[in-house]
């Protein structure tokens, strides 16, 4: 009888096994890194992809979006159960991301076929329509490796999310293991956050915790040493 495979949120790993059907044990010191993580502040690398959208089969390329605020989602791969509750929870706050100027790219090595599926058997029967957004497949992680998330290990790319500005620079990013999921509105409050202090040339920042309609703090040498006089800790909570 076959070994019981654990659920979980990654897609399993294949067992490599030596000529005598022993499995073989990987080796504990860790590799170098072939790819190395993309930096805040510096351009995002441009790609061209195939991606399923608007029920048909497209090619996207990230230039074209350049002018507009880019939400590029990476994740382990389409029918997991972690990226069934995201993929959901975007789509279901796309119109507020559109309003924002938003463009949302979700990607994985999945095939556009299986986006496809996937939309069509689930996603769609948990948001009541179709994901409203391209569905990109970099099935070689050649994507993935440019921004530095592809597992080599496991063959995915990492569960990680870029916020790319109009002049197509990386603002922010954040990547996490497959178990936990992201939090859209976080990501909502970041973008409006990049958008203000794009906005004001950097005459404005955004302290712990803000959004809206809470206080910024205006950079200078009068701050210096004094940001307890202009900010309070309760700020940074919910009221």
């Amino acid at each position: 009888m076959g070994k019981e495979i654990k659920t979980s949120c990654s897609r399993p790993t294949i067992e490599k096994h030596s000529e005598n059907g022993n499995i073989e044990i990987s080796e504990t010191i860790k590799k170098e890194d072939k790819y190395k993580m993309i930096k805040v502040g510096k351009p995002a690398p441009n790609f061209t992809a195939s991606a399923f959208h608007n029920g048909k089969f497209a090619t996207v390329n990230l230039e074209d979006y350049r002018g507009k605020w880019v939400l590029l989602c990476f994740y382990p791969g389409d029918f997991t159960f972690v990226w069934a509750t995201e993929v959901s929870a975007v789509a279901e706050k796309y119109p507020e991301l559109q309003d924002l100027d938003v463009q949302v790219l979700s990607i994985s090595v999945d095939s556009t076929f299986v986006h496809k599926m996937w939309n069509d058997n689930e996603l769609s029967k948990m948001i009541n329509k179709d994901i409203p957004f391209p569905m990109l497949s970099d099935q070689d992680g050649s994507i993935g490796k440019m921004y530095g998330i592809y597992d080599e290990d496991s063959g995915v790319e990492t569960r990680g999310r870029f916020i790319i500005d109009p002049d197509g620079i990386v603002q922010g990013f954040e990547v996490l293991t497959p178990p936990v999921g992201r939090n859209v509105e976080e990501t909502i409050r970041q973008i409006k956050a990049f958008q203000l202090v794009r906005e004001t040339k950097g005459k404005e920042v955004t302290p712990s915790g803000w959004k809206p309609g809470k206080n910024t703090l205006k950079p200078g040498a009068y701050l210096v040493g004094n940001v307890w006089k202009h900010w309070k800790v309760s700020e940074a909570f919910d009221d």
